[in-house]
């Protein structure tokens, strides 16, 4: 009996012991260390492993071939291992940004333990940091600052042309419970596979938003962060039916859903937001934009409903000229077909935009659709704002797009 004893409590010990050690953090690593001159140091603890690699969006790009074209990936770095840790600094000081990355060991994609912050993309999950090196930089639009914040709610909405309640994500800025002031509205759109925490997640939207405010920056306005996959309530883990793991799927792409569902039900989500909010509700202070698939939504949406949405943004998405837009196609969807004719309707005196916005990144697979919509645009003479940048298909140029197109619109 007494050797049960004494053996539960060195467990107990033991147990207590490894708890302090993660109370204090005594004898952890440290990583990703952000330095003094800005370059970057990743660590882990792995003495069984044979090769330790980070891969991340800090590191330079390599075009590989796939089924859709080329596309940019980031070419991992390798860790030198001494005692067991791997390590690895970056050569060249970061500018200043949100940054992403993994540990790939022994071929395995792993997280950095040390470092709590993550995210989600899809069914990725992705460390994160964010290099600061003066106020009011790109990185300290990501920062939680010491400015009057906006409020974040996760919202109900009916959707009869869905058939369901459906859920999304809406900013309103600092003040707005306090005052009777009306706002204008900006629809924000996720890529395929995202969901209504996209942009509030990977984004970091709300945090940009009540920086640029704070500084008169950007217009205080109602940000509307929806569910672009029709066949889904909400985000993963927050709908109906269980844990289903997130897909990559087109959002109107689904067994059993009418083409262009989404676009279809965006009155839905118009209904709701205009009765539940002070909004002011017309063409000078409505926006739509969204990224990759989003993109496609908001260019398809901004024409059906021509001269409701004053300021169209097309993020890395905009594809005009795949050679089947231009064309009437027999049996489309009204939201696709006569496309010319809708595009003149939303060019036309009465309903041109403020603003159409046009971004993409110099590698990415979609460039050379984006470039047949510049060349539709200039054939017919629709007038755009054009923003090209390095890099691929990634967050990093999304996030630079919101932050350039929400300090131009309302204005």
């Amino acid at each position: 009996m007494r050797k049960t004893t004494l053996l539960s409590c060195a467990l107990l010990m033991g147990t207590y012991a490894m708890a302090q050690q993660a109370l204090f953090g005594g004898g952890e690593i440290k990583s990703p260390e952000i330095n003094a001159d800005h370059t970057v140091t990743f660590r882990v603890q792995a003495p069984k492993a044979v090769s330790v690699q980070v891969s991340g969006d800090f590191l330079p790009e390599t075009l590989i071939d796939t089924p859709q074209g080329k596309w940019a990936v980031n070419t991992p770095a390798n860790l030198e291992e001494k005692n067991g840790v791997w390590e690895f600094t970056t050569k060249e000081p970061l500018p200043a940004n949100y940054y992403t990355y993994n540990f790939i060991i022994d071929g395995k994609k792993e997280l950095d333990l040390m470092n709590v912050f993550v995210n989600r993309d899809v069914k990725t999950l992705t460390n994160y940091f964010i290099i600061t090196k003066e106020k009011g930089d790109q990185g300290d639009l990501f920062q939680v600052n010491d400015v009057p914040h906006g409020t974040v709610r996760k919202c109900w909405y009916d959707s009869p042309s869905l058939g369901m309640k459906r859920r999304m994500t809406i900013y309103t800025p600092a003040g707005y419970e306090e005052s009777n002031k009306k706002y204008p509205v900006f629809y924000l759109l996720h890529g395929s596979g995202g969901d209504e925490e996209a942009w509030f997640t990977q984004g970091r939207v709300t945090q940009v938003l009540d920086n640029l405010i704070a500084t008169g920056k950007a217009e205080p306005m109602i940000l509307v962060m929806t569910n672009g996959n029709a066949y889904e309530e909400a985000a993963a883990g927050e709908r109906a039916g269980g844990f289903a793991q997130p897909e990559m799927v087109m959002g109107g792409v689904k067994t059993g859903m009418k083409e262009a569902a989404f676009e279809l039900s965006f009155p839905d989500i118009r209904k709701y937001v205009e009765s539940h909010f002070r909004t002011i509700n017309d063409k000078r202070h409505r926006a739509i934009a969204g990224l990759s698939m989003g993109s496609f939504h908001s260019e398809h949406i901004s024409k059906y409903y021509a001269g409701e949405y004053g300021y169209v943004g097309l993020f890395s998405g905009a594809s005009a000229g795949d050679g089947r837009r231009g064309k009437d196609e027999a049996g489309a969807s009204p939201v696709y077909a006569d496309f010319d004719k809708q595009m003149a309707n939303q060019f036309s005196k009465k309903n041109k935009p403020y603003l159409y916005y046009i971004a993409i990144g110099k590698t990415d697979f979609l460039k050379q659709g984006n470039d047949g919509m510049l060349k539709y645009m200039d054939e017919h003479g629709y007038p755009y704002f054009y923003r090209e940048t390095e890099g691929g298909h990634i967050w990093r140029n999304w996030r630079t797009y919101f932050i350039e197109f929400s300090q131009k619109i309302f204005k």
